[in-house]
């Protein structure tokens, strides 16, 4: 069974057998607020088939992506009856061309059963949905139609709403490195394009025009859809959804970035003040803790002094919690020395050995996922990770963001360097790395213990490759 195969495997039969998952649980819950039950999940753990890695481009985001299909069962496909279906970039289904003379529209291939966001009811403490029997699985790539021409983040127009949804509207001025204090350096423009890209994300849902985040360059697409993920969730929390806009977005126009909407949830909890994810209820079973990520992520950019010029991390967290939350951390100190090889070394050092393994995976994730330090400051990277211990823990923060881009379908070329430079294989091997770890996993994984022997499950891929070699 190949990579991609078991993958698939795992994405139908999540739900199967599966017991009762762990509640995550809240900080904070205001008073007289019910639980509202819900059983929906949104994939995630699909990775696009024959995702290929983008082409070197002038401008940034170019790249070849990965139109997303869906399959029907094996009765339709035997049948003969076409299966692929482009989507153009505004989030408009558009049929594919027929290859014949034949005017025929292909019949859109989709589940037999919808996905009913209300259909389905669980106690509160049941946090995991089940999975429909047949799920979405990608089909041959297929060249999207291209209809517009994409744009940076602060050239996209939206149109603020007025009365109270234009309080949630978002500066991108915020995002400026120096009134930050952040360390300035060659990559500053690009780390600055990639958090505006954030915001617009979040400003396209508050405007009700989510989607327009295709309208944005390919490669910048995965942090915009990190911040839609953030506003659909502050929506969702403060409306009382149980996360209805969240999982539209994960099961819709966002179904290719579920590890950055996730991480964008724990932005909206880290805004309102809450630990994740209370409120939203029957995500992702296993990705729903990536929350935490976004959530450390949040904690070290706007209350730095805080959380890592005096090293503190939220409280009200065990331990698998606050590793998670240290790999968001290490995300940010990426973007906090920005993408400074050497001075993110340093700041790694200062902090106890105890916390370093965790942070060493956010840096290796967003290295590999953002770019900005060329391959050679890369190797170097990877030397200090091994001098410290850490060099496991390095892959495993890089092999996730390489799972991620694949599944997206976008690869850019700053992560087909990466990659080698920091795990020592291509993409396509790394990002398998996650896909053997899951499998291996089973059906009912849904924890956080689930969660870090699944990262646990890469590191060891990674070195017995190495072993073997």
């Amino acid at each position: 069974m190949s990579n991609a195969e078991g993958t698939r495997v795992v994405a139908q039969s999540d739900g199967a057998g599966r017991a009762d998952a762990e509640q995550i649980p809240d900080a904070e819950r205001p008073p007289g607020v019910e639980q509202i039950p819900d059983t929906e999940r949104a994939p995630g753990m699909e990775r696009a088939p024959g995702s290929e890695r983008a082409p070197a481009a002038e401008t940034a985001g170019s790249g070849r992506s990965c139109a997303p299909e869906r399959v029907v069962d094996a009765e339709k496909a035997e049948a003969g009856q076409d299966t692929e279906a482009e989507k153009a970039p505004g989030g408009t289904p558009e049929p594919a061309a027929p290859a014949s003379a034949d005017p025929a529209v292909p019949a859109s291939a989709v589940p037999a059963d919808p996905t009913d966001l209300t259909a389905q009811t669980a106690p509160m403490d049941a946090v995991v949905a089940t999975a429909p029997a047949t799920w979405v699985v990608a089909a041959a790539p297929v060249d999207p139609v291209v209809t517009t021409t994409p744009v940076d983040p602060a050239e996209l127009e939206l149109t603020r709403p007025r009365g109270l949804p234009g309080l949630f509207w978002k500066d991108l001025a915020q995002v400026d490195f120096g009134p930050r204090r952040f360390r300035l350096g060659p990559a500053r423009e690009r780390l600055e394009t990639v958090s505006q890209s954030f915001l617009t994300g979040f400003n396209a849902v508050i405007a009700g025009e989510t989607g327009r985040i295709d309208d944005i360059h390919e490669e910048l697409r995965g942090f915009a859809y990190e911040g839609a993920g953030m506003a659909c969730t502050t929506l969702d929390v403060l409306t009382i959804t149980g996360g209805r806009r969240l999982r539209d977005l994960l099961s819709g126009q966002g179904m290719r970035y579920p590890h950055m909407i996730h991480m964008g949830a724990g932005w909206a909890y880290a805004r309102l003040h809450m630990r994740p994810m209370w409120g939203i209820r029957s995500v992702h079973p296993l990705l729903r803790w990536l929350a935490f990520d976004g959530f450390g992520f949040h904690q070290g950019f706007f209350a730095t002094d805080r959380t890592v010029g005096r090293q503190r991390s939220a409280g009200l967290m065990d331990r698998t919690r606050r590793a998670i939350f240290d790999q968001g951390l290490g995300r940010m100190l990426w973007f906090h020395e920005c993408a400074g090889v050497d001075d993110v070394i340093l700041r790694i050092a200062e902090f106890p050995p105890g916390r370093r393994a965790d942070l060493w995976s956010g840096v290796g994730l967003a290295a590999t996922y953002t770019g900005g330090a060329s391959a050679a400051e890369l190797e170097r990277l990877s030397v200090a990770a091994a001098e410290d211990g850490f060099r496991a823990h390095l892959v495993q923060g890089s092999a996730f963001a390489c799972a991620s881009r694949l599944i997206s379908g976008i690869v850019p070329e700053h992560t087909v360097a990466a990659t080698p430079a920091l795990c020592g294989v291509e993409v396509d091997e790394a990002g398998g790395w996650t896909d053997t770890a899951l499998i291996a996993l089973g059906h009912n994984a849904h924890s956080g213990d689930h969660y870090q022997v699944w990262r646990a499950g890469i590191r060891k891929a990674w070195a017995r490759r190495n072993r073997d070699s």
